[in-house]
């Protein structure tokens, strides 16, 4: 019994699609140093770039990353909407409170109402 020597190679792997790449590290970077801007590249790439896998028959590869870029990207936006409300809520309501005249005898009475909302 012998064993013949291989003639070719190991096959390739498809290579990764470029936008595939590029939603991954927008929607990591959507995560940690640029919040709206990453996010929103990772959401607007991720798409295309599956469109491009499914468009290549084959060719492609990275539907994975496309959409773990796509779905940190939404991560990211509904993080930044959430922050932005609790904000909004923490800084409004005292200013609202205070418009209405609710606090205006006794500012010292705001402090505990600003505690429950932390």
């Amino acid at each position: 019994m012998t064993l013949e020597p291989s003639s070719g190679s190991a096959p390739r792997a498809a290579p990764s699609s470029s936008l595939a790449i590029i939603s991954l590290i927008a929607g990591i970077l959507g995560l940690t140093l640029m919040p709206v801007l990453g996010s929103i590249i990772a959401v607007i790439t991720g798409p295309m770039a599956r469109r491009e896998i499914a468009a290549s028959g084959g060719a492609m590869s990275g539907e994975g990353l496309a959409t773990a870029g796509m779905v940190l990207g939404w991560i990211s936006l509904a993080l930044t909407v959430i922050g932005l409300c609790v904000a909004g809520v923490i800084f409004g309501v005292p200013f609202c409170l205070l418009a209405l005249g609710f606090a205006a005898s006794k500012p010292s009475s705001l402090l505990p109402l600003l505690f429950t909302l932390l």
